[in-house]
């Protein structure tokens, strides 16, 4: 397969407005909510697109917002600082290589979230990302809908549960 085939496309009904959801990709404190324990994002055409997701080592997600059109479609390049001992999956997957589009369906008082991560360079990252992505899903429709979604487990790991 070449990178270009290597997409995951997700779907998520979300319980609220696009407006809110929109919120969670653009705002640092909202987004680590869900997702990460610290994020720095610019959300203009060529900010900064940043996640910190652990304090002891070095994970980091990095790019730059391509297209924000508020509240319905934000694009991002994503991709890790590379870092020795990262899991098969991530450490191929450099700053800016991948691309991440999210798509926000107004229906009614929910939102349909539509997710589309491109340009995985190999069938070890699709498969990562492809595990992961849902998981951040699930705990973003949490922390939209105000609940608490928990420690981040995959993270956890990483750090041995020191996150």
């Amino acid at each position: 397969m070449s990178p270009a085939t290597r997409t995951i496309d997700l779907e998520r009904r979300i319980r609220a407005r696009p407006e809110t959801v929109f919120a969670f990709f653009t705002d640092p404190e909202k987004y680590r909510l869900w997702q990460g324990i610290g994020a720095s994002l610019e959300p203009h055409p060529g900010g900064r697109y940043q996640v910190d997701y652990t304090r002891q080592l070095h994970v980091r997600c990095c790019g730059r917002y391509l297209v924000v059109e508020p509240p319905h479609r934000i694009v991002f390049t994503w991709g890790w600082d590379p870092e020795p001992g990262l899991p098969l999956g991530i450490g191929e997957v450099s700053p800016d290589s991948t691309t991440v589009e999210i798509t926000l369906v107004p229906d009614g008082e929910e939102t349909i979230l539509r997710l589309r991560h491109s340009g995985l360079p190999t069938e070890e990252a699709e498969t990562m990302h492809g595990a992961q992505w849902p998981i951040y899903l699930d705990r973003l429709a949490t922390a939209v809908a105000g609940g608490d979604p928990g420690p981040d487990q995959v993270y956890m790991m990483l750090e041995g549960g020191n996150v």
